[in-house]
């Protein structure tokens, strides 16, 4: 899939992440970007896993764990969208999530073998979806939302925070 996803397919507030993707095939895109992504992180301390850059900010470990959990949300919504169940989709609260998800009570090893293996599940699933699939809208936050602009914003979601934890976290 190659085609960008138009303005219409989804909430103006994900342009920041739609923006972030570079042209090109998206299950490439997405390949490259998690073997960087795994560069950068696969040697980092058990220390690093745990820093916050600032008082109540998350770890590393939280972070990438809420990549990963929102990657497989986002993944829900891509296959709803795609095989045509359309109903209403619901949005989820970042924070309980990072809190009850205790990240920073895991390896970080094991943080990142879990955001490999969503990360495989996402690449099956948009890698075996037919072009009319990704052009199927449901209705996120009432507005409309298509299958590609909801793979688009995985992509951009997870470069918007590599990007933070470069400048924030790896930093010094």
């Amino acid at each position: 899939m190659n085609t960008r996803p138009k303005s219409d397919e989804y909430l103006p507030k994900y342009e920041q992440y739609i923006r972030l993707v570079p042209d090109g095939n998206l299950v490439d895109i997405l390949r490259n970007l998690h073997d960087q992504s795994l560069l950068l992180l696969k040697d980092l301390s058990e220390e690093q896993g745990v820093f916050q850059y600032a008082e109540g900010k998350w770890a590393l470990k939280t972070v990438v764990g809420h990549i990963t959990d929102v990657e497989r949300l986002w993944n829900y919504r891509i296959l709803r969208i795609a095989r045509g169940d359309a109903r209403e989709l619901p949005g989820y609260d970042r924070d309980t999530f990072a809190k009850l998800a205790s990240f920073d009570d895991l390896a970080l090893a094991e943080v990142l073998v879990d955001f490999s293996a969503v990360r495989q599940s996402t690449l099956t699933l948009i890698g075996n979806l037919r072009e009319e699939a990704f052009l199927r809208s449901g209705e996120f936050n009432g507005h409309p939302l298509s299958a590609r602009a909801a793979a688009f914003i995985i992509a951009g979601h997870e470069t918007h925070h590599m990007n933070v934890i470069k400048t924030k976290y790896l930093h010094k």
